[in-house]
Order: C-alpha cells, then structure tokens, then sequence
C-alpha cells in the first residue's frame, strides 16, 4: 500500500474547525495513512488524537508548530516526532500561551478602538481551552459582519501595519529548535515561501535554521503550485534538508485545503518521515 503523509495541520487545540479526533477521522477518510497533528504552540490535543488514531490504524506523529522569532520576523517550526511530555516544551508552550494571551488582549483593545466592543470575551470564549490565534480575531470579524471573510479581516485588520495589528516577540528560533529537538523530535521549517523572503534573505534564516539544528523544510505544502515546489526543492537540496509535505488543513469549509490533497514529494528529495524512526 503507498503511503500517504500529511504532516501539518490543526485541531481546536489551537486555531481549527475540528477536534483532534475529528481530525483524524477526517484523515483516514481522505486516505492518510501517517498524520502529525501540529497545533500552533501546543501539543494539548494530541491525546485525544492518539486515541483515534489507534481505533482507525492511522499512524499518528507527534507534533507541534512553535512560533519564533529571528531578525524580528516570525517563523512557524514544526516539531514531528516529539515527546510531549518533556518538561521545557511543556513549560515553553506555557510561556507561549501568555504571550498569545497578552497579544490577544492589545488585538481587541486595538479594535474597542475601532468601535469594535467584545473581541476579547468572544475569542476566548471560542478557544475554549486552547490556544488564542489571529484566525479566531478574523473568525469575530467575520461574525460580527465587519468583514466578508477571514482574508479581509486580515487585510483590513489584523495583518502587519493593519488597525489591529499587535507585534510580537516570540521564543527566538534557536530556543524553538532546540526544544523540538531536545524533545527527540525534527524541527521543520513550516510554508517557507510564505514569509515572502528575498533569496538572500532565506539563505541567512536556512543557514541559522541549520545552525540551530533544523533538519528539515516543507517542501509540498497546501496551496502552492510546480513552481513553488521546485523552488522549495531547490532550498532543500542546497542546504541539505529533507523535505516535509502537509496540507496546514484548518478547516473543512476551504475547499483549496483538505487533508491528504498533496502533490508528492520530489524524488529527489529526502523525505523527512526517514528521519523519524
């Protein structure tokens, strides 16, 4: 049987429609046969998760998506295959978790600014126990008819040099590294081509990510065409990384992102999933 590999994406953890199980689930109806639950700074979902997994004979990879900061630019880190439990990751999520409280607070302060009252009480209400992301700001945007849809609310509010838009210092990259990896996992750089980098630019934040002890880079991910998967390669041959594919699924009602909808990974490439074990 080939294998299928989705190895990002999102539960109500943090900022996805579905619960960890219902993830899963999803997964294996759509042919998924090794997921990696990856919520952004938190691995609260992946019990639930593991617990579907083995009732379906899915493969389930442990995971997590840490923000990061280098040179004042936000990056994503997946973590595949790590340990949980290890008790740094466990208090950096912690850590994390304030931080994206403290942001959440001057996000819907920003917008009371804007004559937009009860953002704070509304995503906090929709996180429930998980972690507070942008994508729940867009989601009250979107509730509340102040925009048509999540992209709007971004552009006109929530992107950088938007109304609402708050900077943020997260965990600088190295630290982020070096829990995944401290925690026996691969740090993967996550979506490359979207932070939009020069190729000078990516050559330094490859070369720091490699310094650090960054194993690997997504080279396939949701929404990218041929050309961007060869550009992505490209990267990783050059700066000997093996490649990641994942479909970063948050949500069902987006009919361009689903789990398992993926090109294959260029043979060239080394796939990740050999560095799991």
């Amino acid at each position: 049987m080939t294998e299928l590999y989705d190895l990002h994406c999102h539960s109500t953890a943090s900022d996805g429609a579905l619960s960890p199980a219902e993830v899963v689930q999803r997964a294996h109806q759509h042919g998924v046969t090794a997921l990696a639950l990856t919520d952004h700074d938190t691995a609260a979902g992946l019990t639930q998760a593991m617990a579907c997994a083995l009732a379906t004979g899915i493969r389930l990879i442990a995971g997590i998506e840490l923000s990061a900061s280098w040179q004042n630019k936000c990056f994503h880190i997946v973590g595949l295959g790590i340990d949980p439990t290890y008790t740094p990751l466990v208090k950096a999520t912690y850590n994390l978790q304030q931080i994206r409280l403290e942001r959440a607070e001057k996000i819907a302060g920003k917008l009371e600014k804007k004559r937009i009252p009860g953002a704070l009480e509304a995503v906090k209400k929709a996180a429930g126990d998980g972690m507070i992301t942008r994508t729940h700001f867009a989601d009250f945007l979107l509730s509340q008819n102040h925009v048509s849809s999540q992209q709007e609310a971004f552009d006109r509010y929530l992107a950088k040099g938007k109304p609402a838009y708050v900077a943020t210092v997260w965990a600088e990259l190295e630290l982020a590294v070096n829990w995944i990896t401290e925690a026996g996992g691969v740090a993967v750089l996550a979506h490359p081509l979207r932070y939009k980098l020069t190729a000078n630019w990516m050559k330094r934040l490859l070369t720091a990510f490699k310094d650090a002890g960054g194993q690997g880079i997504e080279v396939v991910t949701g929404r990218i065409n041929a050309d961007e998967i060869k550009l992505a390669a490209d990267y990783a041959t050059r700066f000997q990384l093996a490649g990641s594919m994942g479909s970063d699924f948050h949500n069902p009602v987006n009919p361009w992102i689903e789990l398992g909808r993926l090109a294959p990974l260029p043979k060239d490439i080394k796939p990740v999933w050999e560095l799991l074990g």
